[in-house]
């Protein structure tokens, strides 16, 4: 069992809101995690995909009220997003007589129609915990190369051997598109949609073009946005937004687009092992999302991110902005060691930030230069995680 460092802010959160939700893509590990906060106390265990169990939540205002002083765990709340309604009223009618906080802990994929829905009926009543695949912080620094890979879904990065890993991931993603998706989302046909999610692969932290990719699928721009809202909802894609600053220079306003997880984007390109990741003119892009991801994952809620392009090419990969006013930025380069352009130091003087990294696939942490440190990606992260 790998312990999660997603676990101390579930429980926390436990401890201020009535309910919790944890919400992840599917495999990601949200079964493994809320079960096992529910086997640490006595509390009641519901997963909705165990017809028995949803049956029971038929009348859930009779259920869960015979269970009002012990916790509920709710699994794959996304199967009956009918029953937020009626915990509003037994979270109410609990707080009227002292049960505030812990009652509650839900967990679901993640989509907008369930988060809206939840939105509306618990608001105030209900904290969102994201649970994301591996990251390096939750591993051997030894792992690192591995983890970028076969991507951070648990039963993918802890398969015997690269070649069963990426028969996971593939039938993962057959999953989503034959199943998951289908029952959360617009009927969109499956070999459309993996047409699509290829095209994002081959194109990993690009600026968003949806012309260029409707003209590819022949469909129109509306319908790639919703395509991409979709995948987004469902945390398999991210949009970074561009940064935007008075430099008085033309700016890319369009986000980036990266396939989230590093192991199903080697899938959905066909790159089984590190040997043809390394030859794959995606390499370099693949090394950005996986950093950024992992970068994320540990960030503080108060951390915006972004990145920085003008049209002359001054460009920073990530620029974390703290609500205390500090920026971080940073270039992420995929070769050791790590070698700036002139546009990142451009760019680099137009945002003026308090911290300056090169990030690297090395270890080594050394200055490059006056103002800016090259760091490794496990070091990077500590960093972040540790920022105040």
């Amino acid at each position: 069992m790998i312990p999660r460092q997603t676990e101390p802010s579930v429980r926390q959160r436990l401890e201020c809101f009535p309910a919790v939700a944890v919400l992840g893509p599917r495999q990601v590990g949200k079964t493994t995690l809320v079960r096992g906060i529910a086997d640490s106390q006595d509390s009641v265990y519901l997963d909705l995909e165990n017809p028995h169990h949803l049956r029971r939540l038929s009348d859930p205002v009779r259920h869960l009220s015979i269970h009002a002083q012990r916790p509920v765990v709710i699994d794959e709340v996304q199967r009956a997003p009918e029953l937020f309604a009626p915990l509003r009223g037994i979270i109410d009618e609990g707080m009227r007589r002292g049960l505030t906080a812990g009652r509650f802990l839900l967990s679901g994929s993640a989509s907008g129609a369930l988060l809206n829905q939840s939105g509306e009926s618990l608001a105030g009543r209900i904290a969102y915990i994201e649970l994301n695949p591996f990251g390096v912080l939750e591993l051997p620094p030894t792992d690192g190369d591995r983890l970028w890979l076969r991507g951070g879904f648990p039963p993918s990065f802890l398969q015997v051997s690269d070649d069963r890993s990426f028969v996971w991931r593939e039938e993962l993603i057959r999953t989503y598109l034959e199943r998951d998706i289908p029952q959360i989302g617009p009927r969109i046909p499956a070999a459309t949609l993996r047409r699509f999610w290829t095209m994002l692969a081959h194109s990993q932290g690009h600026v968003l073009n949806a012309s260029r990719l409707a003209r590819a699928l022949s469909v129109s721009g509306r319908t790639v946005i919703r395509y991409i809202d979709l995948l987004v909802d469902l945390l398999l894609v991210r949009r970074l937004p561009a940064h935007v600053a008075n430099v008085g220079k033309r700016l890319t306003r369009s986000p980036r687009v990266f396939v989230r997880d590093s192991g199903l984007l080697h899938a959905l390109l066909g790159l089984p092992d590190m040997d043809a990741l390394l030859g794959h003119p995606v390499v370099g892009d693949s090394w950005e999302g996986f950093v950024i991801e992992n970068v994320l994952a540990v960030a503080p809620n108060r951390v915006q991110p972004s990145f920085y392009r003008t049209a002359d090419g001054a460009e920073i990969d990530l620029v974390l902005e703290h609500s205390s006013g500090q920026i971080w930025v940073m270039a992420i380069k995929s070769g050791t060691p790590p070698k700036l352009r002139r546009g990142f130091h451009n760019a680099r003087r137009d945002v003026n930030p308090t911290r300056a990294f090169a990030v690297h696939r090395g270890t080594e942490r050394y200055p490059v230069e006056a103002s800016v440190e090259a760091i490794g990606l496990h070091d990077l992260c500590r960093e972040v995680a540790d920022w105040k």
